[in-house]
């Protein structure tokens, strides 16, 4: 990935696991490589001069041994399936919210 670029993020997780990808989800093989020429690409411009110190991502690991195609299909299908999963997965959620809510009685705080 481009990590000069404006569109790119990245997030460190508690278990040292690094997600990269582009904001715009135009890397169809990310984490592992942005498409050449992209139209989208502007130069991250917040941290020109700056010199990072140990605290900068760990290194990108190796790009599997899978043609370029076939990987970017794989993530495009585990894309769907997360997305199809997110908003059942999200409602369980508020419900279980509701849930704990009313067990545990009125919050200290009134509404009004």
């Amino acid at each position: 990935m481009r990590e000069e670029c404006k569109h790119f993020q990245s997030r460190t997780y508690d278990s040292g696991e690094v997600a990269r990808f582009c904001q715009l989800d135009l890397a169809p093989e990310a984490p592992w490589r942005c498409p050449e020429n992209c139209p989208a690409f502007e130069p991250r411009l917040a941290d020109v001069g700056w010199v990072h110190g140990s605290l900068v991502e760990p290194a990108i690991e190796d790009e599997p041994d899978v043609p370029g195609p076939e990987v970017a299909d794989l993530l495009d299908r585990a894309e769907d399936i997360i997305n199809d999963v997110a908003p059942e997965a999200l409602a369980e959620a508020r419900e279980a919210d509701k849930r704990n809510e009313k067990r545990q009685g009125r919050r200290w705080w009134r509404r009004n």
